[in-house]
């Protein structure tokens, strides 16, 4: 909308000392053209918007004025908080409502500070996907996202294993790990609090603006609440143990190695080292197929003591080793 846009033209002035057609019509989204018609129509409205001629020339507002259209929407001053996130942002569909937001802040500084946000994009940055993934936004993302942002019931069908399942979820919160989209949600009508990936959900009805709201539990604590069942999730995922020497190379390679946590309680436990500063441990793995993948990249910092059958693995692996170097 014209309107919008002129307002965003006022803000962009106010928060710089001049700006040139072409930096406007950058930020804007439109041709020099259409800056220089609407720089035009803001002067016939009484704002004192000034164009300076030559090649160092540019817009700029005169007088020391000042808008007042600076305050925040509530759903600007909620995305503003997650500006520091721009790949979230995007993918939930916040984007520009964190623009606005950080715009009207900029707006609303001393000229000393009104670098700041700039200063602080070019000195911090979250990246929050894990190498060699290719993250995809999941196509229902920004449905969930405006369902808890609004606190409204949805009613969402999502893949478990090979069939799909539906229900009617209290959508509290969304995290996310590692690349990945999940939502922390309460079971209509059960009371447990459940952890959903995004990405399986097939399709989302959300309820209506009337009778589709549910009542916030303002006892919920998002961070804490996922903290918890991440723990849960990986103690559940080791199922099996390994005993192994490690190096004092080894110790300190092992949490990028294997699970951290496990790593960390099984050095924590362990005896004294031995009188060449190896550690003898007992460490929980997911399997001992997954054990014998994750230890392999210790090489010969680490030496396997049971199961037998997972030594065994090891020793032909060096066999092998042997074969293809010892030449």
């Amino acid at each position: 909308m014209r309107a919008a846009r002129l307002i965003k033209m006022v803000l962009l002035l106010q928060s710089r000392p001049s700006m040139t057609a072409a930096e406007l019509a950058r930020e804007l989204e439109v041709s020099e053209r259409t800056v220089t018609r609407d720089a035009q129509a803001l002067s016939e409205a009484g704002v004192p918007v000034y164009a300076d001629r030559g090649r160092a020339g540019g817009y700029r507002l005169v007088g020391g004025y000042r808008t007042r259209l600076t305050g925040l929407a509530r759903s600007e001053a909620e995305a503003l908080f997650l500006s520091g996130v721009p790949g979230a942002l995007r993918e939930m569909g916040l984007e520009d409502v964190a623009s606005a937001a950080r715009l009207k802040v900029s707006a609303a500084l001393v000229p000393s500070v009104r670098d700041a946000s700039r200063s602080a994009a070019q000195r911090f940055h979250l990246d929050a996907p894990n190498w060699f993934n290719e993250p995809k936004a999941p196509e229902l993302l920004p449905a969930v996202a405006d369902a808890v942002w609004d606190d409204r019931r949805i009613v969402a069908r999502y893949r478990r294993g090979e069939r799909e399942v539906e229900r009617e979820l209290e959508p509290y919160g969304l995290v996310l790990k590692a690349g990945v989209w999940y939502l922390c949600a309460r079971v209509a009508g059960h009371g447990s609090y459940r952890v959903y990936r995004i990405d399986r959900f097939t399709a989302v009805e959300p309820g209506d603006e009337r009778d589709g709201r549910f009542e916030r539990d303002e006892e919920f604590d998002l961070p804490g609440f996922w903290d918890e069942r991440a723990e849960q999730f990986a103690r559940s995922l080791l199922r099996a143990e390994v005993v192994v020497r490690v190096s004092p190379g080894g110790v300190r390679r092992l949490p990028y190695t294997v699970e951290p946590g496990s790593a960390r309680e099984a050095l924590r436990t362990a005896a004294a080292p031995d009188g060449d500063g190896w550690v003898t441990l007992t460490l929980p793995v997911e399997s001992e197929e997954v054990a014998h993948s994750q230890l392999a990249a210790l090489g010969p910092e680490v030496e396997v003591l049971a199961p037998a059958e997972l030594r065994e693995r090891f020793a032909a692996d060096a066999i092998r080793l042997a074969a293809l170097y010892g030449a």
